[in-house]
């Protein structure tokens, strides 16, 4: 195992109030490496990022110390759907955001791929190959990877198979700008099991197999409530979840994954019964796991 102060753990934080308010709640929730959003996910469109705004973040990363800042797209882009206008709105909307976590000089963009809706999985994962390949002409990434991001698999989303990644991977060709986010409540409800040595195994062979050696670059370290290949998407608190402390032992223990930042999505507010701030109490249970706090 790891030692705790190895470990790059932190959290997704609210940029309400300007993006460096998110590098202050991070730094108070003893996190040291955070996610935000870079404008509303919920909305196609953003202001422009000025230099301001840009400077005001450099400076409170450097001054509070928080590393690999990375940011989620908006959950409005599907770059596998059969719809030629939603397909290119996505597309635009990717590049935008894209451009902006240059600007930001982030690691990573995390993206879900996209659901094929009413075409096929094969469909789906073609149109996602040439929407990232596109993207990645236009943006022409100095500073930032993309990251796919494994999925729950509800309905028609693809990703939820490491196959799945593997055969977006191999279509796109390009391992310098992209890579993989992968989220643990995401895996376990697609079907992976975290909670058996045995179902851990067949994860990592499947990894290994079909994804290009050192392209997971980030970790969504979340618990599930909901069980091992229900298909659903609900994130949990560290071990209150189906996924067990144990589940999260390995994942702690794996080089694959311990190498890389790990962003807690888990639900935001304070324990009634200790006044703790959820992620305090989710960061310090991560740390326990390995012996201690960072």
């Amino acid at each position: 195992m790891p030692e705790a102060k190895s470990l790059r753990l932190g959290a997704h934080m609210s940029i309400a109030g300007g993006l460096e308010k998110a590098v202050q709640r991070a730094h108070d929730a003893s996190c040291d490496v955070v996610q935000i959003f870079t404008k509303n996910n919920n909305q196609w469109a953003a202001k422009p990022l000025t230099d301001a705004v840009i400077q005001a973040w450099r400076d409170a990363l450097v001054q509070t110390g928080i590393g690999s800042p990375v940011a989620h797209a908006s959950y409005l882009i599907n770059l596998a759907s059969p719809k030629e206008e939603l397909f290119r709105k996505s597309i635009e909307a990717l590049v935008v955001e894209w451009e902006r976590a240059e600007q930001l000089q982030l690691e990573g963009l995390v993206v879900h791929p996209g659901a094929f809706t009413d075409s096929s999985e094969e469909l789906g994962i073609a149109k996602i190959v040439d929407g990232v390949r596109e993207i990645i002409d236009r943006v022409k990434p100095q500073h930032c990877r993309l990251l796919l991001e494994n999925t729950a698999g509800q309905g028609s989303c693809l990703g939820h198979t490491i196959a799945q990644l593997g055969a977006m991977f191999r279509g796109i060709d390009n391992t310098e700008n992209l890579g993989v986010c992968f989220d643990t409540c995401h895996a376990f409800a697609a079907g992976y099991d975290l909670t058996t040595d045995a179902g851990y195994a067949v994860m990592q062979t499947e990894i290994a197999n079909e994804l290009p050696p050192s392209v997971i670059r980030a970790v969504h370290i979340n618990d599930s409530k909901k069980g091992c290949g229900s298909r659903v998407d609900r994130h949990d608190h560290i071990g209150q979840g189906m996924i067990t402390l144990d589940g999260f032992r390995r994942v702690l223990a794996d080089p694959v994954f311990n190498v890389c930042p790990m962003y807690l999505e888990t639900p935001k507010g304070v324990d009634d019964e200790t006044g703790e701030d959820f992620d305090v109490n989710n960061l310090n249970t991560l740390r326990g796991l390995v012996g201690g706090r960072a």
